[in-house]
């Protein structure tokens, strides 16, 4: 999504290019490129399909929608394993209209998950629960924190069931480091995601992730966090940003690939700094 204007051809051709070695997919280019023909794209590329985002949002009241949604992450997790990644991760839905219970939202989560966690455990793929910023719980994910992500988690195995660590969603939660800690224990952090924070966001807020660095995280500490907890992973980038997308995206894959060298490993000093 960083660099959503590049067809995935252009992105597999761009990511061999700036010597990036994985990528994390989103389903609506897959589908409509074709899964099969996305599969064989970025295996030819010689890259790795880190996670495929997105699953989730189960906590529509209605027993037809919800019947819906279960089939649909069935067939999110098909994707995934024809992609050869083995994380789908999920943004788990906000309030249906007209409603205000949150509690009940939740356990409709793990309803879902109790429906879903072996299916995906049978396809070779884990569930990752990205709690986002509680300005996102209305209207698109009821949790907010990794705490509430991990007790939803931790009702199942964590072979099949973890969460993903974004420093967009949880930079401002001074519970975060130790929430981090506890997933790590479990061998529950799925995913790690990056992205900084800027000020103002734009109307609507989904499109505000700031540039790596262009922000007020500290997004080497986050890392050293998650190093910490034993995550040994794959770091994703992944900005919704209008101002990225209206420029040319090979040029936005190099400058990201440089402010993670700069701001995530390097600590702020240069990218070609020894």
């Amino acid at each position: 999504m960083t660099v959503r204007q590049l067809s995935l051809p252009e992105l597999a051709e761009a990511c061999r290019a700036s010597g990036v070695g994985g990528v994390g997919l989103w389903r609506e280019p897959v589908r409509e490129y074709g899964v099969e023909a996305a599969a064989e794209l970025v295996r030819d590329a010689g890259l790795t399909v880190t996670t495929l985002c997105r699953g989730g949002f189960f906590t529509a009241l209605g027993p037809g929608e919800r019947a819906a949604a279960l089939a649909d992450n069935r067939r999110a997790i098909d994707e995934a394993a024809a992609l050869g990644t083995d994380t789908l991760v999920l943004v788990s839905g906000g309030l249906p209209p007209g409603d205000k219970d949150l509690r009940a939202a939740r356990e409709r989560i793990a309803d879902a998950l109790t429906e879903l966690a072996p299916y995906a455990e049978d396809h070779g793929v884990r569930l990752a629960i990205e709690p986002l910023h509680p300005m996102y719980a209305a209207d698109r994910c009821v949790v907010s924190t990794l705490a509430q992500a991990l007790d939803l988690a931790e009702r199942f195995p964590a072979h099949q069931v973890g969460v993903t660590v974004d420093t967009y969603h949880v930079w401002w939660d001074d519970q975060a480091p130790a929430q981090i800690a506890r997933a790590g224990a479990t061998g529950r952090i799925h995913a790690f995601q990056l992205a900084d924070w800027t000020t103002p966001l734009p109307e609507g807020v989904l499109d505000g992730r700031g540039q790596l660095g262009d922000g007020s995280i500290d997004l080497r500490e986050w890392k050293t966090h998650v190093d910490s907890a034993g995550y040994t992973g794959p770091i994703e980038v992944e900005l919704f940003n209008e101002r990225l997308w209206a420029r040319d995206g090979r040029e936005v894959l190099a400058e990201t690939a440089q402010r993670f060298a700069e701001h995530v490993i390097r600590r702020g000093r240069p990218a070609n700094d020894p």
